[in-house]
């Protein structure tokens, strides 16, 4: 989780939400979902998360949707990035469908803010 929270901040990823599994499923412990502004930032997010996972030993990292980047699936073995452009993520809103409050621009978290290096990355497993 360090890896890859430094990954988005480093490439200023906005909304960033991460989604604890234990007890919801096996297929992973943690789901991320972040925005990128454009489907360019959204495509450099995953390559460069591929890179860094690979980088750690983190053998067959995979990319889902690299083609379009409207919306992209990184397969980080215990942690699963789902990286969208913001008009994607809100049709979708995965958010929702694992019980987890969507990013809401009007309580403080806005769309346009990058996640900050004090958002505790550091304390997770380090993945």
């Amino acid at each position: 989780m360090a890896l890859v929270g430094r990954s988005l901040d480093d490439d200023q990823a906005v909304s960033v939400v991460v989604i604890d599994l234990a007890g919801k499923s096996s297929m992973a412990d943690f789901l991320v979902i972040a925005s990128g502004r454009s489907t360019r930032q959204v495509g450099a997010m995953a390559e460069h998360l591929r890179e860094r996972l690979k980088a750690a030993g983190l053998p067959g990292v995979e990319l889902e949707g690299l083609p379009h980047c409207d919306w992209v699936l990184v397969d980080g073995g215990d942690v699963i990035i789902h990286l969208f452009r913001p008009e994607v993520r809100a049709f979708y809103n995965l958010e929702k469908m694992w019980g987890a409050e969507s990013p809401d621009p009007e309580a403080g978290e806005s769309e346009d803010e990058p996640i900050s290096a004090e958002s505790g990355w550091e304390d997770t497993d380090q993945q």
